[in-house]
């Protein structure tokens, strides 16, 4: 189990714990669940729980993305583990990528929309850290410059 300290002010740093998880699973041990590459769709896990955060582990073969969406109030930060992936994020009305190799990760706030997708030949494979817990997202498309939402997807629902 992984043991990350916290700020009491502040909660845990959210991609530190995904390195933490990421540098547990390089070693003899592994993931502590087989990973799974699902060609219809990416595979998701969640690896933890905690009171201030929660931990997803998520595998991306090439061509496999993200809708826009944000994390319902939630902050965090995703460490991609193997592979690559690009970030998209919304600014002065265009899309802006951003590409995130091996050991690279990013923090975000609790008002962060973006879309991740495996543009590569390769799968990936990326941690994602929640604070709190996740339990809702709301899904955009980019509209003539401006977001609009989509439909927005539960906990215990949607996932």
């Amino acid at each position: 189990m992984i043991s990350i300290s916290s700020n009491p002010s502040t909660g845990p740093d959210p991609l530190a714990i995904a390195r933490r998880y990421a540098a547990e699973a390089a070693g003899p041990a592994g993931w502590p669940v087989p990973l799974r590459f699902d060609p219809l769709e990416r595979w998701y896990h969640r690896l933890a729980g905690a009171a201030d955060h929660e931990v997803w582990l998520l595998t991306w073969l090439p061509g496999q993305h993200t809708d826009l969406h944000d994390h319902g109030g939630s902050a965090g930060a995703f460490l991609v583990a193997a592979g690559t992936l690009v970030e998209e994020t919304v600014a002065r009305g265009r899309l802006h990528p951003r590409q995130l190799g091996t050991g690279a990760g990013r923090r975000f706030g609790a008002r962060h929309v973006h879309r991740v997708a495996n543009t590569g030949d390769e799968p990936a494979v990326s941690v994602h850290v929640y604070r709190p817990a996740l339990r809702r997202m709301t899904r955009y498309r980019l509209d003539g410059g401006r977001l609009r939402v989509a439909d927005v997807a539960e906990a215990g629902v949607a996932w």
